[in-house]
């Protein structure tokens, strides 16, 4: 698991701006010719290599910049690149310490050339005692930061939209103005029993100089790691909220058991689905609540997501998937209660583009007693083997955004809640289960009075002595619920499948949920 705290404290250091290329407030090296193609041919040659390591300047002084230390590292408002133009977003840049020690290499293009951007001390607040000041010249950066539209309604010094920070993990806020959840270029065999997970790096950065008053920025990027190189270019448009088109080409040095592609990475502690008594005294806690998909049929799932007690890997197999994603559907704040705003938290969307052949949407689910964790993952898991020496191309765009860019037809799981099955006042039987799965949108709106929608069932193993549906007395139009018990003996997992329908026409997506009985 992620230590999502360390890197949402990075993402949270208050980062300048800064003057345009020509304007140089951060030094810059000689220039060199410089393409996309050009960095994927750079990717396939590193990988038909031996994996190097970056080189780390001063492993005893960035050990001793610690959380305290690099949080007075503060990136100096001008010193940014393009804090004058062109560009209409200025790029701030992280410090090294600690926590993040592998070197960034910066650059900018322009004219079809690369410089780089050169480290400078002067750029940041630097105690006099700040262990940083030991460091060797030009050790490089940590990850950078776009800061909203200079002239804009936002402080562009004091807000910033999208932050790359620690491997190649990325994040962007959304449309209510909040960091959450994560993406990462690549995740590399993710809880396999065999190997330990791999974090390959970002390991070089390019700018490329926009036109004026552009709302799409560029940036291509060099991954390195022991088993993938790869080339990426993000074309990143901030609008109403940020969406990203993301190309990649990803060059495998060995053989990998989970290749996961369009990685996120999230954090689910409690909801009102199953909360451990007085285990917190706010009501959720979570930046994303489940996992929605859109299948290459085009059947809508949502799995809610859970906190379970060992680590969990489910696989929703597809076959030209039309898109998934980590989403945060509740959006009131009474049921955080926290200054830290989940309920602002962005949803993430990830579009296929192309045709991504057959594999499925894998998602991980690790057990966490505290919110500092990142314990959700969610990718796109090829079902061909991903073997030493192949190349493999891919397109997609991701929408950090408050609701899912391509809404449903149908009407969406809103809460699904867990007890003990029974009726209230009657002996409640052992190993019977009871859940109550909330349902809101037009198509139960519409039902003639008098008429419920019928709950379509499936278990992998147990059964239902109970199931029915009754509208929640709230007197929203079009918010149902179905409530069914499950019985079922032995701990094995159990998969579940429910959504309403009235005769032949489907009524809502379909709610899939894991029960993991007790014992």
């Amino acid at each position: 698991m992620i230590d999502r705290r360390t890197l949402l404290s990075g993402a949270a250091l208050l980062l300048g701006a800064g003057p345009a290329v020509h304007a140089a407030a951060l030094p810059l090296g000689a220039p060199a010719p410089f393409s996309f193609d050009a960095l994927k041919d750079r990717a396939r040659d590193l990988a038909a290599k031996p994996y190097a390591a970056p080189a780390v300047p001063d492993r005893e002084v960035l050990q001793a910049i610690d959380y305290d230390a690099h949080g007075k590292l503060k990136f100096k408002p001008d010193h940014a690149l393009w804090a004058d133009g062109p560009s209409a977003f200025p790029v701030t840049f992280f410090h090294l310490g600690r926590f993040f020690q592998k070197p960034v290499r910066m650059h900018v293009v322009e004219g079809g050339a690369a410089r780089e951007i050169v480290y400078d001390p002067a750029a940041f607040e630097m105690p006099a005692d700040s262990p940083a000041r030991r460091l060797p010249p030009n050790p490089g950066f940590a990850g950078f930061r776009f800061q909203e539209r200079r002239g804009g309604a936002l402080d562009w010094r004091r807000n910033d939209w999208v932050a790359f920070l620690g491997a190649s993990y990325f994040r962007a806020i959304g449309e209510l103005y909040q960091y959450g959840l994560s993406a990462r270029g690549l995740a590399l065999d993710t809880v396999m029993p065999d190997r330990p997970e791999e974090f390959p790096d970002f390991t070089h950065v390019w700018f490329e100089t926009p036109a004026p008053e552009s709302d799409t920025v560029t940036v291509m990027t060099l991954l390195d790691g022991p088993s993938a190189a790869g080339a990426f270019r993000f074309r990143m448009r901030r609008t109403k909220a940020v969406v990203m088109e993301i190309e990649a080409q990803l060059h495998l040095r060995r053989d990998v058991g989970r290749f996961g592609l369009a990685p996120l990475t999230s954090m689910y502690w409690f909801s009102e689905t199953a909360k451990p008594g007085a285990v917190d005294w706010r009501p959720e806690v979570h930046d994303s609540d489940g996992l929605a998909l859109w299948t290459g049929t085009g059947e809508r799932l949502w799995r809610p997501l859970r906190n379970p007690p060992r680590t969990m890997v489910s696989a929703f197999s597809d076959e030209r998937p039309r898109g998934f994603g980590l989403m945060q559907r509740d959006r009131l704040f009474d049921h955080y209660q926290d200054g830290v705003y989940y309920d602002r938290r962005p949803s993430l969307w990830v579009e296929p583009l192309g045709d991504w052949g057959r594999g499925s949407v894998q998602l991980v689910e690790n057990p966490t007693d505290d919110e500092i964790h990142d314990n959700i993952v969610a990718m796109w898991v090829p079902a061909e083997p991903a073997r030493a020496g192949t190349v493999h191309d891919l397109a997609y765009r991701l929408h950090w955004v408050a609701d899912e860019p391509y809404p449903s037809p149908f009407a969406r799981c809103v809460a699904t809640r867990e007890g003990n099955g029974g009726q209230a006042g009657t002996d409640r039987p052992k190993g019977l289960r009871k859940f109550v799965v909330e349902f809101l949108g037009e198509p139960l709106a519409r039902l003639p009075a008098g008429v419920r929608p019928e709950p379509v069932l499936t278990a992998s193993r147990g059964s239902f002595p109970l199931a029915r549906t009754e509208a929640v007395p709230d007197d929203v139009p079009g918010h149902w619920r179905a409530e069914f018990d499950l019985a079922v003996t032995g701990p094995e997992p159990v998969e579940l499948r429910l959504f309403l329908r009235r005769g032949d026409e489907v009524l809502s997506e379909t709610w899939t949920y894991q029960y993991i009985p007790p014992g």
